[in-house]
This record gives C-alpha cells, structure tokens and sequence, in this order.
C-alpha cells in the first residue's frame, strides 16, 4: 500500500477551511476569516524536510527569518539589507502612527524601507520591533536581567535529556493586548507563541503551539521554519531529528485568499526535498544562513496573495483609519 503523502495533512486542512471554515471578522480591520479552532498536523523529520511542493516556498525567506530569530534581533534591518521584506509592515506600523499624530515626516512604506537601507541611525530609531520573538527567544525581560531561554533549555536538555520542561515562550503578556501599556503594547501579534522539545529514543522532536495561524501564506512559513529550528537543535545537540508536530489554535484563511487555496489544491504534491546542517555548527551562536544546504526541491509554481496587517495593538487613530479602508 503507497503512504500517503505527508503534505497531504496541509491540503486536507486548507480545504477544510475554504469549505467549512466559520466566519470571523477582524475586530481592527473589519477583514474576513474561516476559520477552524484546533488542529494538529505532524512530519517525521527522519529522511526529508517538510518543505510544500504544491507551491514554492520562498527558502531563501525562511532561512533569514529563522536566523533573525535565533540570533536574538529585534531590528528589521538584517531583514531588509538581505531583501527580505516579510516584516516591513509592523515597523511601518507603528511609523504610521507617529504620522497620524504629526509627530514625523509622511513617507510611503517605499520610502521608509528605503531609509531603514541606506541609514543606520535612521534604522536603530525606526527599525526596532521590539517584544517580538528573536528577544523573547533570547533575551526575554526580566527584573533587573534578561533570560535566554534558547540556551537555558539546551543547557538543561544536556543535563536531563529526559526533561519535560523544555519550553521555549513568546507569549508575555506585559506587552500584548489591553494587558499592556500603551506605550509599551507589542504592535505585532505573538502568534507562533511557544514550543516544546522532547528526546525520544535517541530523536530530538519539537512541538509548536500556534495560537493564531494564516493557512495560506503563514503556515507553510511556519511548517518549514521550526522543522528547521529542529534540525538546527538536533545537530547542535548530537541527536538524529525526530518529528516536528505543529497544533494550532485558531487556523483561518483570509476572505481574500480564496481563489488561490483553489488554485493549490488542485495540484498533486511531489517528493519533499532534503536539508542539512553543515557539520562546522557545534552552537547555535554558530549557525548562519549559508550553514544550511536544501537539495532536490522541485515545486510547483508560487501563487501569491497579498498579507493582512491585522492583530497586535491598534491605536484608536489607526484602529479609526484602518476600519475606513
């Protein structure tokens, strides 16, 4: 009997949400979901990588973004000087604001992703996104200190490989929501919020919680950057990868994404590639993008959809602004 394919357990739950999805409007922005609550897909990480075939994933994205996590940024400048441009709204975001209250210069998106490039003072004032996950992940705040939990769980990992307390968390509610301060609420919403790892005869496998998920254009970001967080784990820490499990909370697809989820699930899924870790990463200090080697991916075609800035903290002008869109 031929095993089903793996990517199956994506295009199953994509097409769960574009007929089946429940209704649900962004309280912000007034934008359409269908959405599911609860779902959990999983890839055993033993022979291949997870990477969807039925679309191309931008590698070259996710391998940045991951390393931007990973090495404890906060600022989208490494993102932009390296052309990737997957975070420029949030910054933007919060730029907008100012504008709304007259308190800097108008610029388009354009023109301020341009200054962000090509000034690095400009960049240190305007680039910071602060409570996202490369400072949560490395240097969650704490009273009078910051906590790397990235190494505080490798550490205890080597200690008790049998441990079941290795949680990674980006979820800190003095920054999130009506929770916070104003001034000091987080303008991106924590989706991918925490993660878990687990040796199991003699396989390191990680869990991830995503409280929030966009089906069509986050997941497959998703799915790809923590299996490669857990390849990354496994190597450092001398283990074969085990399975990335990814459960979710709410899973939607946005009203206008429709067209192009047809579009995927009318194409077969083809053999998933393979990755690996150059050997020279004994740390994860010592990872970069060039450590990572993606062979035999052969997908079909990207299809492209325009993102929602929606979640996170909305002041009342942007809130007001947004809804008149």
């Amino acid at each position: 009997m031929t095993k089903r394919h793996p990517e199956y357990q994506y295009l199953d739950l994509l097409r769960e949400l574009v007929e089946h999805g429940v209704m649900q409007k962004d309280v912000n922005t007034g934008v359409k979901t269908f959405s599911k609550f609860g779902a959990q897909i999983r890839f055993d990480l033993a022979d291949d990588f997870p990477l969807l075939t039925t679309k191309k994933v931008w590698w070259k994205g996710v391998v940045a973004e991951l390393y931007w996590f990973l090495s404890g940024q906060s600022n989208i400048k490494y993102l932009v000087d390296n052309d990737v441009h997957i975070w420029d709204d949030y910054p933007y975001k919060m730029y907008k604001e100012k504008m709304l209250k007259g308190k800097v210069p108008e610029l388009t998106k354009d023109e301020f992703i341009e200054k962000i490039k090509t000034d690095k003072k400009y960049a240190k004032k305007y680039g910071e996104l602060p409570h996202i996950y490369g400072e949560l992940w490395r240097r969650w705040p704490a009273k009078g200190r910051t906590i790397d939990q990235v190494k505080w769980v490798l550490k205890e990992m080597k200690n008790d490989p049998d441990a079941h307390n290795l949680i990674v968390n980006s979820w800190n509610p003095e920054f999130l929501y009506g929770m916070a301060l104003p001034e000091e609420a987080s303008r991106f919403p924590i989706c991918h919020n925490m993660y878990q790892l687990n040796v199991k005869n003699g396989r390191l496998c990680l869990h991830l919680y995503q409280r929030s998920a966009d089906i069509f254009l986050g997941v497959p970001f998703n799915i790809a950057s923590y299996a490669l967080l857990t390849l990354i784990f496994a190597k450092v820490m001398g283990y074969k990868p085990g399975e990335f499990i990814h459960t979710f909370g709410d899973v939607h697809i946005y009203e206008n994404h429709f067209a192009q989820a047809k579009e995927q699930l009318a194409r077969k899924p083809k053999k998933f590639p393979t990755v690996k870790i150059d050997s020279k990463v004994k740390t994860v200090d010592q990872f970069r993008p060039k450590h990572v080697i993606l062979e035999d991916y052969n997908p079909h075609p990207p299809i492209k959809a325009e993102l929602t800035v929606s979640g996170g903290y909305f002041s009342k002008e942007a809130k007001a602004k947004e809804k008149k869109k």
